[in-house]
C-alpha cells in the first residue's frame, strides 16, 4: 500500500526491488488492492513477482469508491476482479477480499459473486476485511471465508474478540499495520514532521498526548527487543507470530533494509517472561483510536 498511498511519495523501482528482495528471503504472501494507486499498486506488484508468481499467493481487494465510499455490487465486484487479473498479469487472483463491508448490499450476495468467481477458477479463496461475527457467519455459509484481515498489532488489541469466531469456524487471520503504521519501528516522528498525504499528519495516535505515551512505550518495548538482540520491529512482528500458526502478518515496506529486519523477526523467539513483559508495558494497546474523525469501522 505505501508505495502508492496514505505514507506520501514512494519510489515504484524501490519498493519493486524491496519485493524481489523478500521473496529472496521466503516471502510468499503478497498484498495489494485496487485501492492503492486505482490499479498502479497491482501492476507494479505484478511486474515485480512475474518471475516467481507460481511460488507465491497474491491478495487483492475490492470494494471502495474513489471518494472513499463503498461499493460492493455485484456488477462492480466484477468489473473490479476483470480489472486486477488484467493489471496483475495472472490468470488467478489467489485471494480475493471485500476491502470493506459494504452496508446496503447483502454479504450473501457478495459472497455468491465470489463464488462465481472462484468456480470459474478465477480465484482460489474468499477473505473479508474488517468483518464482524455476524458477517462472518452469513458470507461463511456461501461460500467459505479462508480468512479475515483487520489491523492487528501491539498497538490495536480489539481485534482479539473476534478471534474465536475465526477458530471456531477454521478461518485464518491476517493482521495488517502489524507494526502500528511505523509506530512500532523506533522511527516515529511528531505529526507535523510528515509529508503532506501521510496519514500519520491526522491519526490520533501521532497526536500530542497519544504521541508522547506511545514514545515511551516504543521505547520501553525497544530496551526488551535490545535485551534479546533484536529490534523493536522485530520484536513486535515475533509477538504476533506467538498469536497462532493461522496468522500471518503483513508488514508494509517500501525499502530493502526494512524488508530483511522483518524477516528477521521469523527467528526471534518470545519466552513467558518477554510476553509478560510486553504485556505489563501495553496491557490494553496503544493509545490513540485507530483513525481520526470517527473512521474506525464498526464489526457487525
Amino acid at each position: 500500500m505505501g508505495l502508492h498511498l496514505a505514507y506520501g511519495p514512494g519510489d515504484e523501482q524501490e519498493g519493486i526491488a524491496a519485493i524481489r528482495r523478500a521473496h529472496e528471503l521466503g516471502v510468499t504472501f503478497f498484498d495489494t488492492a485496487e485501492l492503492y494507486g486505482w490499479g498502479e499498486n497491482e501492476k507494479a506488484v505484478g511486474r515485480a513477482v512475474a518471475g516467481f508468481r507460481d511460488e507465491i499467493v497474491i491478495a487483492t481487494k475490492f470494494g471502495f469508491t474513489r471518494d472513499f465510499g463503498f461499493d460492493s455490487r455485484p456488477d462492480h465486484i466484477r468489473e473490479v476482479v476483470e480489472n486486477s487479473l488484467r493489471y496483475l498479469g495472472v490468470d488467478t487472483i489467489d485471494v480475493l477480499y471485500q476491502h470493506r463491508v459494504d452496508p446496503t448490499v447483502p454479504i450473501e450476495d457478495v459472497a455468491g459473486t465470489v463464488k462465481e468467481f472462484i468456480d470459474a477458477g478465477k480465484v482460489r479463496y474468499f477473505g473479508l476485511s474488517e468483518a464482524g461475527p455476524s458477517t462472518i457467519r452469513q458470507a461463511h455459509a456461501v461460500q467459505p471465508v479462508s480468512v479475515l484481515q483487520t489491523e492487528y498489532s501491539l498497538f490495536e488489541r480489539d481485534v482479539e474478540q473476534l478471534l474465536p469466531v475465526l477458530d471456531e469456524l477454521g478461518i485464518g487471520f491476517v493482521p495488517y499495520s502489524p507494526l502500528g503504521r511505523g509506530f512500532l519501528t523506533g522511527a516515529a516522528k511528531p505529526a507535523d514532521q510528515y509529508t503532506e498525504g501521510d496519514m500519520r499528519r491526522t491519526d490520533p495516535r501521532w497526536q500530542p498526548g497519544n504521541y508522547e505515551k506511545n514514545l515511551d512505550a516504543v521505547r520501553r518495548l525497544t530496551a526488551l527487543a535490545e535485551s534479546k538482540g533484536a529490534t523493536v520491529s522485530q520484536l513486535a512482528l515475533a509477538w504476533l507470530l506467538t498469536r497462532g500458526e493461522h496468522i500471518v502478518p503483513i508488514p508494509g515496506t517500501r525499502s530493502v533494509r526494512r524488508v530483511e529486519e522483518n524477516t528477521g523477526a521469523a527467528d526471534v523467539k518470545l519466552t513467558d517472561a518477554d510476553l509478560a513483559a510486553i504485556d505489563e508495558i501495553l496491557p490494553d494497546g496503544g493509545f490513540g483510536e485507530r483513525y481520526a474523525g470517527g473512521r474506525t469501522p464498526t464489526w457487525i
